[in-house]
């Protein structure tokens, strides 16, 4: 594990943060996807994004052909501590840069990649994921949204899908369907570019504690898809949609930044508590302080091994497992220090407090991480599949 920055990280660094000094725009700072997303906020966030790109600095990560810097693991974490360190608002499209963006350079044709990822880079289409479904969470290949060859060249997708990130403002879905209704589970199915604006699509919000607008259940009723717009072969969807989950814990890696920066806020309302904190108070401090230690070391070991080329191993799910652990307790904490005054009064705390019980469902929930460990790492026996 590397635990020092080489020199032209070090070096990436000062020209970000040069950047970020004179670019950033200070009202934006703070927002994450919790917060309400009205039409004008959003539209600033495009063009927060727009700014970025033309910057070179929306996805680093990317090829150089595709607006990105070619960059690799380390300058990726670079760019993360950057805009954490400004508390920068959160990518207003980061399903499409993130997960599904990386899906359509691995398996989408020329067409197919000039015609979205540019988009997608500069926020022109929002993106959002059409995987679960109100019967098929964990267990994916259950799934039962079905499309059907209607004899042409089109598709006809009927179904619902739940819990889908952004989808109330999203312009296209990355919706993983089954294209075989003779099959089962894994196979027969496939990935479907959708364009949200076509006629059958149904958006219906899910509210949550946090008040925030980002969750939507999505219903199909006889949409009209090309077949152009489906990603890679036919009965490919298991591997497409496996790949883009990988990507989507992938980012797990970077999580801890943001976890880091409310444990800071936490010490602080600490020390400046009346009175002092109790025993038990610095006791639950120092576990949050602990777990974010580790956190940050399993994202260094899983980013020290993708700078030297080695295939992704566990520390994903380990990285969330932990993830979800630090975030209860840093919630708790701030209940414990702040009392009532955590969760009204227009406090900061509200909405990740009450956010904090869902983590351990986003991103793969516990219990799939854990079986992914159990099977993957120690060895153990499948699960018995019903």
């Amino acid at each position: 594990m590397d635990l020092d920055y080489p020199p032209a990280a070090q070096a990436f660094r000062a020209e970000v943060r040069a950047w970020l000094e004179a670019n950033l725009p200070r009202d934006l700072c703070g927002w994450t996807l919790r917060d309400p997303l009205t039409p004008e906020l959003l539209e600033r966030l495009r063009g927060w994004q727009r700014t970025l790109a033309d910057a070179g600095f929306g996805a680093v990560a990317w090829p150089v052909d595709h607006g990105g810097r070619g960059a690799g693991a380390v300058e990726q974490l670079v760019m993360a501590e950057e805009l954490a360190r400004l508390d920068a608002p959160a990518a207003v499209n980061p399903i499409g840069l993130t997960n599904v963006a990386p899906s359509i350079m691995a398996f989408g044709t020329s067409e197919q990649r000039s015609r979205h990822l540019p988009a997608i880079l500069r926020g022109d289409e929002i993106w959002c994921q059409g995987f679960s479904e109100p019967d098929a969470g964990s267990d994916l290949a259950s799934l039962r949204t079905l499309a059907e060859h209607d004899g042409s060249d089109t598709l006809v997708v009927s179904g619902t899908k739940i819990w889908s990130t952004l989808a109330g403002h999203a312009e296209r879905c990355e919706l993983l369907v089954r294209t075989d209704p003779s099959s089962r589970h894994h196979e027969g199915l496939s990935v479907l570019l959708v364009d949200m604006a076509s006629t059958g699509i149904e958006v219906r919000p899910l509210p949550t504690m946090t008040g925030g607008n980002e969750f939507a259940e999505v219903s199909f009723d006889a949409v009209r898809v090309p077949i152009g717009d489906r990603l890679g072969p036919a009965g490919s969807g298991w591997r497409v949609a496996m790949t883009t989950l990988g990507f989507e814990r992938a980012g797990v890696a970077n999580l801890f930044l943001r976890t880091d920066a409310r444990l800071r806020r936490v010490h602080d309302a600490v020390v400046r508590r009346p009175g002092g904190a109790s025993a038990t108070m610095i006791d639950r401090l120092c576990r949050c302080h602990v777990d974010t230690a580790l956190l940050r070391l399993l994202a260094l070991r899983a980013i020290t091994a993708a700078a030297r080329g080695r295939a992704p191993g566990p520390e994903a799910s380990l990285a969330k497992l932990l993830w979800v652990r630090a975030e209860h307790a840093i919630a708790e904490a701030a209940g414990a220090v702040l009392g009532p005054d955590a969760v009204v009064g227009g406090s900061p705390w509200a909405a990740d407090i009450c956010a904090s019980p869902g983590i351990a469902i986003a991103g793969g929930t516990t219990e799939i991480q854990k079986t992914i460990l159990a099977e993957r790492v120690l060895g153990l026996p499948r699960d018995p599949q019903p």
